[in-house]
């Protein structure tokens, strides 16, 4: 079996198609994962999702805990907090609750403020016991590392020039396999046009920061109101549109998912902002960044955040969270669309792995 793409959603195949004991390569265009996988919060976001989103990240929520025991890779079993800083989101987490019942656990003001480090005017929240954080750096790595030690081969600095039956071009001359998953992300455009068009992929870009960290540890994940309108499940509560109708207008503009994670060396991963087009631009708006920032002096209370990193993410964006195609019986070509990789991408691998081996 050969698997091109070295990203989250790519490792989630090659995982499954050696546990049914196939043979498998990866091919990768760059010498390391280098795109979303690792440009990311690593916020395994389970609770928040719903629909097909819920069942693969229920089902990725116990691949991750069983790899990060088998890659040896950091992962905490945290949680996320919501913090709700207004009565219209604590009435949208109250709804939640009612919907999904012990996933969600309601917090006062005074035990929101004992689990996150943020500043005045928290009016409650709730926490998500199932979500999962990781350092997406150290843990895309680690599983191509453990895969290649378990004998999946990889061909890294490798470019696919197209696919024809059973055999794949690279720059690194033919490679021929019975099954190929292309799981490429936003760039489906450059070996399969009509499948991106067919599913109005577009390219989402995000401004993403590292801060200083705090001086005491953040152990869940952290969402804010802005959140709540980023994930289909808070779509339950009526109240939703409350929030949405109060919020800044240039927030909303920017698609601002106000959220953050801590890394394991302390330095807080904060943002993002989503921008969607058909390519992505070689400029990078300022104006993105003091969004992020001024956000940060209101959620945290410091005058002056020290920025220690800035960065793009690019995902792939479609009407669905999800694509799966088979532009042939032994070819599936595989992509979350909805920039939620990490939460769901080893659920989708496994139901594609299993479809393929029928």
């Amino acid at each position: 079996m050969l698997i091109v793409g070295a990203g989250i959603v790519g490792l989630g195949h090659a995982m499954h198609a050696l546990a049914r004991g196939a043979s498998v390569t990866v091919v990768e265009r760059n010498p390391r994962a280098l795109g979303a996988s690792v440009r990311n919060f690593g916020h395994g976001c389970v609770t928040a999702q719903d629909g097909d989103a819920l069942r693969y990240a229920m089902a990725a929520r116990r691949h991750w805990l069983r790899a990060a025991g088998q890659a040896g890779f950091w992962i905490r079993d945290a949680g996320t907090v919501v913090v709700a800083r207004n009565d219209d989101e604590y009435a949208v987490l109250e709804d939640f609750h009612a919907a999904r019942g012990d996933d969600v656990v309601l917090l006062d003001a005074a035990a929101v403020s004992a689990k996150v480090p943020v500043a005045e005017g928290v009016v409650g929240g709730a926490w998500l016991p199932l979500d999962l954080r990781v350092d997406p750096r150290e843990a895309v790595a680690s599983i191509a590392a453990w895969l290649a030690g378990q004998g999946v081969r990889f061909l890294w600095s490798t470019s696919v020039h197209g696919i024809e039956g059973d055999v794949v071009r690279t720059s690194r001359g033919d490679v021929t396999a019975d099954k190929i998953v292309v799981a490429v992300g936003h760039d489906i455009d450059r070996l399969y046009p009509e499948i991106s068009d067919r599913f109005s992929v577009r390219r989402c870009m995000l401004h993403m920061l590292e801060l200083d960290g705090p001086e005491r540890t953040v152990d869940p994940a952290v969402l804010t109101g802005w959140s709540l309108l980023r994930y289909d499940g808070f779509a339950v509560s009526p109240a939703l549109k409350q929030v949405k109708d109060r919020l800044d207008p240039a927030g909303l503009e920017a698609g601002l998912n106000l959220m953050f994670t801590q890394r394991p060396s302390g330095e807080i991963v904060f943002g993002d902002t989503h921008d969607y087009g058909e390519f992505v631009s070689p400029f990078r708006a300022e104006t993105r960044d003091e969004l992020l920032l001024g956000q940060a002096r209101e959620l945290f209370g410091i005058p002056a955040p020290r920025v220690r990193a800035r960065w793009r993410g690019v995902y792939a964006s479609a009407p669905e969270n999800f694509l799966i195609d088979s532009p042939a019986p032994n070819i599936r070509v595989v992509s979350v669309t909805s920039g939620i990789g990490m939460t769901t991408g080893f659920g989708l691998a496994e139901q594609v792995i299993d479809g393929l081996f029928v």
